[in-house]
């Protein structure tokens, strides 16, 4: 029995709800079509449709309908890309990365990933980590940079990197003075970030984090692009959370005292059919990233369980 064909055929069944306009969609004789779903729930041993004056799906109906599409559209996936691999069409990579990447990083990656896998180009977007998100999740990304914590199911992560944030002020703030800050110094501050929207898991666990150790924000000013940020803080509205110093006369920039505040990021692709070279990507990244001095690759802890790694407290 051709299983496959079989779940096409019960899933335009089950939009329809009526054998005669499905077999008309279908393009066939509505008994031949009868006949394949009896024998589908002969093989499953389940009843998957009320057949009444009405026809309604069962429950057990219900379940094969998700469980169907999702195996159909991964099957879909794989042949498209098992074709184009033996055509030599998989050519390029589709990728996301932060809008506040640094562009020597950004560089870096692109140069890097062209010497390692010449055949592929590598097609890289500035997006959010919501936005890429959704489109990994559409399978309008093949991998994307994202800003942990964020909801991995079905997705594979690559290496993460793990890195300490320090404090951005304006060189004529009193706190500008000491070598060192505790996130307790900065009571009273504003704060300029990201909005929520862009990366919603790392930014309620920056607040959680700066809440727990005695700094509540007076103010929360957003800024997306980074000369942004650095106007605002120029202003006096606030302090902002950086991984290193600017090269910019006006502020400076304070490590917190036991680094209590970081930031994590690893490339993220698909589970199922991912591209070949997604993997790839995600190690030279990671590789990259942690090449400042300051970031680590966090070691993978043996059979832990997926949000330890991303939801713990610093």
């Amino acid at each position: 029995m051709d299983h496959l064909r079989s779940l096409r055929y019960f899933l335009v069944v089950a939009d329809e709800l009526h054998f005669g306009r499905a077999a008309e969609r279908l393009g066939i004789a509505q008994p031949p079509l009868s006949q394949r779903v009896k024998r589908l729930e002969a093989e499953l041993g389940a009843k998957l449709f009320e057949r009444g004056r009405r026809v309604t799906l069962t429950e057990a109906g219900e379940v094969l309908r998700a469980e169907a599409r999702d195996l159909l559209s991964r099957w879909d996936r794989m042949t498209t890309l098992v074709a184009k691999a033996e055509r030599g069409e998989l050519d390029s990579l589709r990728a996301g990365v932060p809008p506040d990447l640094p562009g020597r990083v950004l560089a870096a990656i692109l140069t890097k990933f062209a010497a390692e896998c010449p055949a592929v180009r590598l097609d890289l977007q500035e997006l959010t980590t919501a936005e890429q998100a959704r489109l990994l999740a559409d399978r309008e990304l093949d991998a994307g940079l994202l800003q942990l914590p964020v909801d991995v199911v079905g997705l594979d992560l690559g290496p993460v990197v793990d890195t300490p944030l320090g404090v951005l002020l304006p060189r004529d703030s009193p706190l500008a003075r000491r070598a060192e800050l505790t996130l307790a110094d900065l009571a009273g501050e504003g704060l300029v970030h990201a909005p929520r929207a862009a990366a919603p898991g790392s930014y309620d666990a920056l607040l959680r984090t700066c809440w727990d150790h005695g700094f509540r924000p007076a103010a929360i000013r957003h800024a997306r692009n980074p000369e942004f940020v650095l106007g605002l803080v120029l202003a006096g509205h606030g302090v902002a959370f950086e991984p290193g110093a600017r090269k910019e006369p006006r502020v400076v920039w304070r490590p917190l005292e036991g680094a209590v505040l970081r930031a994590r990021m690893a490339f993220a692709w698909p589970s199922v059919s991912p591209h070949p070279q997604a993997a790839t990507l995600g190690k030279i990244a990671a590789r990259i990233l942690e090449d400042d001095g300051v970031s680590r690759i966090v070691p993978p802890s043996p059979g832990p369980r997926p949000w330890d790694a991303f939801y713990e407290r610093s």
